[in-house]
């Protein structure tokens, strides 16, 4: 406990008193009215909140299809695949970005090909620098996180059930939906707050997709902090920050444990 309030708990505090503690020597709660007020803070709020549902969302219809492949349809090298996953978990985020830019970045292969193709100077592919290419990002580097649990899920579920509902007429659609998607449902709760948790909270992807106008809480501090050296406004979003994301982990414990994840 001493190591843990000495490495961790002690900085939070530190950033809390910073919030709480202007260098202008205004009151208390000034920061947070000021920053609260912001149209650049509410702007980042809204565009992390979306990017990270929208790629909860997708993690977790794309990481549902994948795993019920890898799970209950019968390929060589599936249990390769199944392996790979939990490899692929200790990738760190900015790798796979890199390597969407070398494929579809402005000067990556795709658009390489285009020009080569038709003689312009200029390809097609620019989507990794909107909104969308930091949500395709996010979506590429967090579905392993949903599949995951799917999958430990997915190998506890007696096949019996499966053989039964099929025996009895039951098409594949009408087993996923009825019989191996309510076992699921845990599974994908926990999967898919784990997700939106870490979405909240990621920076490596969107500093590298180099996303024009795209700004999350985690850069807004970034530039608080680093360019603008405004440090009482960086710790105002950081506490923001922490607050969802303590509120969401919490939220992702209790799912954890009903799943049994």
């Amino acid at each position: 406990m001493a190591v843990l309030a000495a490495v961790f708990l002690y900085p939070l505090a530190l950033v809390v008193q910073q919030s709480l503690t202007p260098e202008n020597g205004a009151g208390a709660f000034d920061s947070y009215a000021s920053v609260f007020a912001s149209h650049s803070f509410r702007e980042a709020l809204g565009t992390t909140v979306w990017l990270a549902v929208g790629a909860t969302v997708g993690c977790l219809v794309l990481g549902f299809a994948l795993a019920l492949v890898i799970a209950f349809v019968p390929f060589p090298g599936a249990r390769a695949v199944a392996k790979f996953i939990d490899v692929f978990l200790s990738f760190p985020s900015f790798l796979i970005t890199l390597a969407l830019l070398f494929v579809y970045g402005t000067v990556g292969m795709a658009n390489g090909l285009w020009t080569d193709a038709f003689g312009v100077t200029d390809g097609p592919f620019h989507f990794l620098t909107t909104p969308w290419g930091v949500l395709l990002a996010e979506i590429t580097y967090f579905t392993p996180f949903v599949m995951r649990p799917l999958l430990a899920a997915f190998s506890q579920l007696d096949t019996a059930q499966l053989e039964v509902a099929s025996s009895l007429g039951a098409k594949p659609a009408r087993i996923v939906r009825r019989v191996i998607l309510p076992e699921s449902l845990p599974a994908l709760a926990a999967g898919g707050s784990l997700v939106l948790v870490m979405c909240l909270n990621e920076f490596g992807i969107v500093l590298f997709t180099g996303a024009k106008g795209v700004t999350t809480l985690p850069m807004l501090i970034y530039g608080k902090a680093i360019l603008e050296s405004d440090y009482s406004a960086a710790c105002v979003v950081a506490v923001v920050n922490i607050a969802i994301s303590v509120g969401l982990f919490g939220l992702y414990r209790v799912v954890s444990k009903r799943a049994g994840a």
